[in-house]
């Protein structure tokens, strides 16, 4: 049996339950392809820890998600950077910005089901899951989509056809959206640690010749660790017993959290990025990874994708009638293009400067930290990005109630 939706988000990840959840509010037709069960949350949604910028967290507490996390989280109030081998250190006060915190730290699996907690309360929202993108063709009046859903294909007609199927995106493929790939030979490895020490709200950030080591603020009291490897020496870090691994790690860091006593299970992630050539085409859009996955210095990717959500969200509600028209992706495409052009220079250009292992660069890369931790309207622009404000800011990420 074939349906209509004014709107067909396909994937039920971080970026497009959001999307869903912010449609809610506009009295649509709105439908979600998911690949998971009922019952089961998607892969994105596991250990990894997800740091919330101020503005994402003003947002999802406007959308009533905040509310349904069971853990606590951990607010970020101070960021303190630094390059092993280079001079200087960023340090950087929330409280200086007049603002509590610059973020929040969440347990991406906790996140997960806040939102499925939230999701389950629309009453309007069509899920098929579990169900597969097969493929779209755009008309005049909207997309034609073709879905694997349990008991066979299934075709589907959407006004706006939105894809939020991530790095790899089948929705990207099928619009003929071109990207372009640049891999940083890095791999991220991820994993929660216990120092002898609370965190107090610091992240801890040590930038090295092969990406990022990070210390983030949880909220059950220990630290989430993000550990930069080369792709080429990850099987054997993960490989390394606690102690060995704890070992390398505070080799790193140095003692600036203290004195690291215990890890837990390791995961990998290969770091690429992956910039789609346009975020629009006929009929159809796309947010989160399937428009551009960042290097995960900076912690920008989610944030930057849940704006892409509301800001696709707030276009369609100012061209009420048909989702799909080309006004309302023309608004968006428009908007979003200062935001992701910025982010997207910042982490890539911030990934490859100081992971360049050139002697040459680092006299010039340790006077920059000396001034940025000295300038503080260069530091306000810093904190402004790492706190979501950057850019045509989405309405919801500037007030915190609903």
């Amino acid at each position: 049996m074939n349906a209509s939706h004014d709107v067909l988000v396909v994937g039920g990840g971080l970026v497009g339950a959001s999307l869903a959840i912010a449609l809610d509010r506009l009295d649509l037709d709105v439908g979600l392809v998911e690949i998971t069960p009922p019952g089961a949350l998607p892969a994105v949604f596991d250990q990894r820890n997800l740091s919330l910028a101020d503005a994402s967290v003003n947002a999802l507490t406007a959308l009533d998600v905040m509310r349904h996390l069971r853990a606590p989280t951990g607010a970020i109030r101070e960021i303190h950077a630094s390059r092993k081998g280079d001079f200087g250190r960023v340090h950087m006060r929330a409280g200086d910005y007049g603002r509590q915190a610059f973020g929040q730290v969440v347990v991406a699996r906790d996140f997960g089901e806040a939102l499925e907690a939230r999701l389950a309360t629309l009453a309007r929202l069509q899920r098929y899951r579990p169900a597969r993108f097969l493929g779209a063709s755009a008309g005049a009046d909207g997309c034609t989509v073709r879905i694997d859903a349990e008991g066979g294909e299934r075709v589907l007609h959407t006004r706006l056809l939105v894809g939020a199927d991530g790095t790899r995106s089948g929705v990207r493929d099928a619009l003929g959206i071109g990207a372009a790939l640049h891999d940083y030979g890095q791999t991220l490895l991820v994993a929660r640690v216990r120092a002898a020490r609370a965190p107090h709200g610091v992240a801890w950030e040590r930038l090295t010749d092969h990406g990022p080591t990070a210390l983030l603020p949880r909220g059950d009291g220990h630290y989430g660790l993000v550990h930069g490897v080369p792709t080429a020496d990850a099987e054997a870090v993960l490989g390394l017993d606690d102690a060995a691994f704890l070992a390398r790690v505070q080799d790193i860091l140095g003692w600036r959290a203290g004195r690291l006593v215990g890890v837990g299970a390791r995961s990998a992630y290969p770091l690429q990025r992956v910039v789609a050539d346009a975020t629009v085409a006929p009929r159809a859009g796309l947010v989160g990874n399937a428009a551009q996955t960042l290097h995960p210095i900076g912690a920008q990717g989610f944030n930057l994708g849940l704006r892409d959500a509301l800001v696709l969200a707030e276009a369609i509600a100012g061209h009420r009638g048909d989702a799909g028209a080309p006004s309302v992706l023309g608004t968006y495409a428009q908007r979003r293009q200062e935001d992701r052009a910025r982010t997207l220079a910042f982490s890539d250009g911030l990934a490859r400067l100081t992971s360049n292992p050139s002697a040459l660069l680092r006299p010039l890369r340790s006077l920059g930290l000396l001034v940025l931790d000295a300038d503080s309207g260069l530091q306000a622009q810093l904190a402004g990005g790492a706190m979501g404000y950057r850019g045509d800011v989405p309405a919801l990420c500037r007030r915190s109630t609903p």
